[in-house]
């Protein structure tokens, strides 16, 4: 029987950990019943890229595929979440110990989650996937990868060609999971990103039930 639902998405907040470089989030009423509106109305000013969200392949790929064109079925349906040990990368070897088939989709719990990183100052030693581990993911035909921090490459080193190989390939990415509450195994996830035209990303709420 499949367990709960459980929320991996970050909460959105003014002061939360954003890339260096990225809009800091901000939230502003510009409509306010305590001065006279008729109800309250926000407007936010963020990165696509802000807390969860998904890279699209136009991310690093000039003509490639924006966030509305993601097909659903690459973010909803069964994915494999596998515990990675190593304390600095997704390496090969790491991979070599999963089975890893066509159609996969692959989140990778990291010491990442350990803390609540979206609440902390940015950590430029996160765990993330080496390249000749993004070449792996692609040659076994994988079709969407998730991480739990801001970005599946590294800030210093090689994560360019991380998202190049990755995204070149046509994988959807989904950055900023926080699995503080998942184990490795098999779970149904829903992950719907908003529907903004023409965009390289955009935010999701992302949720996960364990089936196995």
């Amino acid at each position: 029987m499949a367990g709960a639902w459980i929320d991996v998405t970050l909460t959105i907040r003014q002061g939360m950990v954003t890339w260096p470089g990225d809009p800091v989030y901000r939230r502003e009423l510009f409509a306010g019943m305590a001065d006279g509106a008729p109800c309250n109305a926000s407007m936010l000013h963020m990165s696509a890229h802000t807390g969860t969200h998904l890279d699209a392949p136009r991310h690093f790929v000039t003509d490639g595929k924006t966030i509305e064109q993601i097909p659903l079925d690459a973010v909803m349906g069964v994915v494999k979440v596998i515990r990675v040990h190593d304390p600095a990368a997704v390496t090969p070897e790491e991979l070599g110990r999963h089975p890893l088939e066509r159609g996969d989709r692959i989140l990778f719990r990291t010491r990442n989650s350990d803390t609540p990183y979206g609440e902390e100052p940015f950590n430029r030693k996160f765990v993330s996937i080496r390249r000749d581990a993004a070449e792996m993911l692609v040659q076994a035909g994988v079709r969407t990868v998730g991480v739990d921090y801001l970005s599946v490459g590294a800030i210093d080193g090689d994560g360019v060609q991380t998202h190049q190989v990755l995204l070149g390939a046509g994988l959807w990415l989904i950055e900023g999971l926080y699995l503080a509450q998942i184990e490795e195994g098999r779970y149904e996830m829903v992950c719907l990103p908003l529907k903004l035209e023409g965009s390289d990303g955009a935010p999701a709420r992302v949720l996960l039930r364990r089936i196995g």
